[in-house]
């Protein structure tokens, strides 16, 4: 049987789509409520307390750690093809693939280790 190597690239298209589509949807609500909603006294401002008890719950951190992750990935996708098509460097190919992606792993791990560290 011949030994065939799967590429990666499916796995990084999903990614993408998982991060556009979460970007889509839950970043409008969060920049609605938290740049427009509750300075401008649309909706009353919750207290300190309450925020604080949200963002010490676990499933608030597992859902921010995704945020994170998913919005990493999308970038580092958009970004690989806008150097290969847009830039015209596909002849770097490898060290751009690294730098991308690199740069995404490296990030999760810092808003992991960041929400993970967090009381």
């Amino acid at each position: 049987m011949a030994d065939r190597r799967r590429s990666p690239e499916p796995l990084a298209w999903l990614l993408f789509s998982v991060g556009g589509t979460v970007a889509a949807l839950l970043v409008p609500v969060l920049l609605v409520l938290f740049g427009i909603a509750f300075p401008t006294g649309l909706l009353p401002t919750p207290n300190h307390a309450h925020v604080l008890a949200v963002l010490r719950h676990p499933a608030t951190k597992v859902v921010l750690l995704g945020l994170c992750v998913t919005l990493l990935f999308h970038w580092a996708h958009r970004f690989r093809y806008t150097l290969y098509d847009g830039l015209q460097l596909k002849e770097f190919g490898a060290p751009i693939i690294a730098f991308c992606y690199g740069a995404a792993v490296l990030g999760s791990a810092a808003a992991a280790y960041l929400l993970l560290r967090s009381y």
